[in-house]
């Protein structure tokens, strides 16, 4: 389970400013008016920007998220490295100093070497038996979150923590236990026959090889073989990306269950390790790859899982190691897995990674000094806005039982929504950041992350609790709490512009909030009830119209072919594609409803209702290398952006705004467009 399976993002990505013409919000300049809207819309909205747009060189990919992500950048060059409102936060002030400063010099890095990893790597040294290996797998055990903003920060431990309410009862905080133990994004990655895989495969070989022998070991290439053949045979254990989705094949285990349904490893030992050792209650999402990993620990040799863990550290915590492994690093996971030509610069690696670890305290800053309350006030009317729409569209739905609708309408009615910040702050006290050790730092980061979530165990479930952080630029689904945030760092131009009319505002961050409200029921949302619960609360027929409208939608996106012979995964996409076409149809009736009746002006040309279908498909707009967008099809939830646009065509009123006709590619008939709510 991937953090987007039990909090559903929006979207992960970075692009670059385009520019707004007078009050319309629309980037008039940025459309191709060559293409016809029928057959690319995204093409007609965005083919202009990218055009002329290139991709820098330390960067994947880039889309409308630059044009929010640089500011609230630049703002936070303002707070951690110049300083400002650091005073006022006291002691964290100190610490957002103390943090960026550390990580930026490169000098003290060199001088001090490999020397931090002698103590993780000598208390693996020690390993000599079953129960020894277990209790340091159990130690080394982290929960959801990543102050190096590296890949999978836990996946690449043998298994990672969530901790949330339980799937039946919504008044108990338990852990929950998920699969990991690889160091690609997902399975696929060492058992594809695709021939793109098998490169990548070999090229991290190389680079484990290449890690190993910087660390100077003997017999590096044979030690990185018995690496990948480990990682293939974990990878053999895992669920395919979609199944890892499935709510339904999570498990309640008891401390017990473990050592009788997963035996293999020494679960009291491992428990011990992870801190764990007084809990019985667990969730395992992954049942069965639980089981098949356990064994993986008691019959692979000791000495293989020994180098496994210390290839994983050194890799995890390259970017606070000298350049040499940084650099190794980034030429794997930057150049082959995402197509980047060159790192980001070291001292914008440092913003980003200062304001990982202490979150709440740059963001608190943050939200004094750049989110006004007027922005608060009117992104929580758009909020109610929205749902009072979504509502409507569940109270018309003529083939939904009493019983369904009543539930469907009571999570609308029970969403909690965040908006700029949490009402509670984390507290940083407990977390020793020390001038000039950018190693133990991040160390420690994420060793205060793992401690604040063990702490939830036990106590009352916070349905308010925030997984992000003020600044973040995204907006997130929580189905466990029913509860959606949306950080002030995305509530900026282009997505939300106090300036810009109301289409344009209800089809770019209208479209977002639509999303996330929609999230509660997407093919995932679904098995979830107002209270957190897995449970069906479907009739059998209308569980069975609600799949065959996602069918439809799988059939759609499987249709969209990226590269010769390499289509959409409609299935693995499913939930987002839902949640795009059904949050936009709501944000269109909710910007009608806005309107009080009256008639939309034309500006520049535009129809309110051409402006709010720009609007969503520019939000949408992305230009991605390639590598980069192999890695998405192949893993990622999201549809990429220039497919995500194209769910305007199962709108009847789209059709009406751009004319789209019969014998254009995106043209469907009335009957074959997808309604799902």
């Amino acid at each position: 389970m991937r953090r987007s399976f039990l909090l559903t993002l929006f979207l992960l990505t970075t692009a670059p400013v385009f520019a707004q013409t007078g009050t319309v919000g629309v980037d008039l300049e940025g459309l191709d008016k060559t293409a016809e809207p029928g057959d690319s819309f995204d093409i007609y909205a965005n083919g202009g920007w990218r055009e002329r747009t290139e991709i820098p060189a330390d960067r994947t990919s880039i889309g409308t998220f630059v044009t929010v992500a640089q500011l609230v950048e630049q703002r936070n060059i303002d707070i951690i490295a110049k300083g400002e409102g650091r005073a006022e936060a006291g002691a964290d002030g100190q610490k957002i100093a103390d943090y960026y400063a550390a990580y930026r010099d490169t000098a003290a890095i060199e001088r001090r070497g490999t020397e931090p990893l002698k103590a993780p790597f000598a208390a693996i040294d020690r390993i000599a038996d079953r129960r020894a290996l277990s209790l340091a797998l159990g130690a080394s055990m982290r929960a959801d979150a990543d102050p190096l903003n590296a890949t999978n920060f836990w996946t690449e431990n043998l298994f990672g923590i969530f901790v949330s309410q339980a799937l039946q009862d919504p008044t108990v905080t338990v852990p929950y236990l998920l699969q990991g133990g690889l160091g690609m994004p997902e399975r696929d990655y060492y058992l594809s026959d695709a021939p793109e895989m098998a490169k990548v495969r070999a090229a991290y070989q190389g680079y484990v090889a290449a890690m190993l022998k910087q660390l100077g070991w003997s017999d590096a290439d044979a030690r990185a073989a018995r690496i990948m053949a480990l990682e293939t045979k974990i990878a053999q254990a895992h669920l395919p990306a979609v199944e890892a989705q499935d709510a339904k094949k999570a498990e309640g285990w008891s401390r017990a269950d473990f050592s009788a349904k997963a035996p293999g490893i020494d679960w009291d030992a491992f428990f011990e390790g992870a801190r764990l050792g007084e809990q019985q209650q667990f969730i395992a999402w992954h049942a069965a790859p639980t089981t098949k990993i356990a064994a993986l620990v008691g019959r692979e040799p000791i000495e293989v899982w020994k180098d496994w863990m210390k290839f994983h550290i050194a890799s995890r915590f390259a970017g606070v190691l000298p350049k040499a492994y940084d650099d190794l690093r980034f030429g794997f996971y930057g150049k082959v897995l995402s197509g980047a030509q060159q790192p980001r610069p070291r001292d914008k690696r440092a913003i980003s990674a200062t304001s990982g670890a202490l979150g709440d305290a740059v963001g608190r800053i943050y939200v004094a000094k750049h989110f006004p309350a007027k922005s608060k006030a009117d992104i929580e009317a758009m909020v109610a806005n929205i749902k009072a729409a979504f509502d409507k569209r569940l109270q018309g739905i003529d083939w939904m039982a009493p019983a369904t609708k009543a539930e469907a309408r009571r999570k609308i009615e029970t969403l909690i929504v965040g908006v700029g910040y949490p009402e509670t702050w984390r507290d940083y006290a407990s977390f020793e950041v020390k001038p000039g050790d950018a190693f133990g730092n991040a160390w420690r980061a994420g060793e205060f992350e793992y401690r604040h979530q063990l702490a939830k165990i036990g106590k009352p479930v916070d349905k308010a609790e925030w997984w992000m952080s003020p600044q973040t630029v995204n907006a997130v689904f929580l189905p466990l709490q029913n509860a959606m945030n949306f950080p002030a760092g995305i509530l900026e131009p282009p997505f939300y512009d106090p300036a810009a009319d109301p289409a344009f505002n209800y089809g770019s961050i209208g479209s977002v909030i639509g999303h996330e409200v929609s999230h509660s029921f997407d093919n995932l949302g679904a098995d979830f009830d107002a209270d957190g619960r897995v449970r069906n609360w479907w009739t059998e027929a209308d569980m069975a119209r609600f799949k065959q409208a996602g069918d439809a939608l799988v059939k759609q996106y499987d249709a969209y072919e990226a590269f010769p012979g390499l289509n959409l995964n409609g299935e693995l996409t499913l939930g987002e594609n839902i949640a795009d076409l059904a949050g936009l149809a709501a944000a269109y009736d909710a910007y009608h409803a806005s309107l009080g009746g009256k008639p939309a002006p034309v500006i520049d040309g535009l129809t309110g209702d051409q402006r709010f279908f720009l609007a969503y498909a520019q939000s949408r707009r992305e230009k991605t290398r390639e590598a980069t967008l192999r890695a998405i099809i192949a893993a990622d939830g999201h549809s990429p952006g220039r497919w995500r646009a194209e769910t305007v065509r199962n709108l009847d009123a789209w059709y009406t705004s751009f004319g789209a006709k019969p014998g254009e590619k995106l043209y469907l008939e009335p009957e074959a467009r997808v309604r799902v709510w």
